[in-house]
């Protein structure tokens, strides 16, 4: 029998890492704590959680840092906790490597049907990272070796741009990925719009790969910030 998931809190008020801890009880026994960015970025690299809960209001230094210097070393799933909420806070988060964000106060069952989910997203992506298997989102296949995409037999012609945006959003499905990051993973650091670059692209390849381009249940949009891939809709 495995050991059960490992959860890290990274919080510097006592009582919110034990409203955490209480509302992660069903999910998992196993929960580590961190008052501070510092001994949380140790824990991270030496405990090897399976989830990271990361307030970001630290007392030696940034949440941003501290989630970016984690980053730099594991792809274990973040979730930011804050008081703050703005779009452009919530772009910067998702750019040094947040997978999500949950704002202050929370609800005990929003996180913890966050934490499950993304606990099994990490370990779904984990398992299939060396897979080549085709996968399939409704009637539609998609074939990552091939760089092919059908519907019930038919294929469908996806452009080169089209296809690297398809593969950059399944390779981490169920995260938003921000248009900065899109463009970097597509285009590389150019000068110019990702947000414009995007909307075209993003419009011509639903209409291709979704049942109703107008009501998409594949690439969702997370307005303001990115857009996410969808398996299970």
């Amino acid at each position: 029998m495995s050991d059960p998931d490992l959860v890290l809190v990274i919080d510097d008020e006592p009582q919110i890492r034990r409203a955490v801890r209480d509302a992660l009880r069903d999910i998992t026994p196993r929960v580590d704590e961190a008052s501070n960015g510092s001994s949380g970025i140790d824990a991270a690299t030496n405990h090897h959680p399976d989830l990271i809960v990361l307030d970001l209001g630290l007392p030696d230094m940034a949440g941003v840092d501290v989630c970016r210097e984690i980053r730099q070393r594991s792809a274990v799933p973040i979730i930011v906790l804050s008081a703050r909420h703005s779009e452009h806070e919530k772009v910067d988060l998702l750019n040094a490597g947040a997978d999500d964000y949950v704002t202050k106060p929370f609800s005990v069952l929003e996180l913890a049907a966050r934490a499950k989910a993304h606990i099994r997203r990490g370990k779904s992506l984990a398992a299939a990272s060396g897979s080549t298997a085709p996968v399939t989102i409704g009637n539609l296949l998609i074939d990552t070796v091939n760089r092919k995409v059908s519907r019930e037999g038919t294929q469908l012609h996806l452009t080169p741009i089209e296809w690297q945006i398809l593969a950059t959003l399944l390779a981490s499905a169920g995260k938003t990925l921000t248009h900065q990051q899109i463009f970097d993973a597509v285009w590389g650091r150019q000068f110019g719009s990702p947000q414009q670059y995007l909307r075209v692209h993003i419009t011509n390849l639903r209409r291709k790969i979704e049942i109703d381009p107008a009501a998409p249940q594949i690439i969702i949009t997370e307005p303001g910030v990115g857009y996410r891939a969808e398996l299970g809709r």
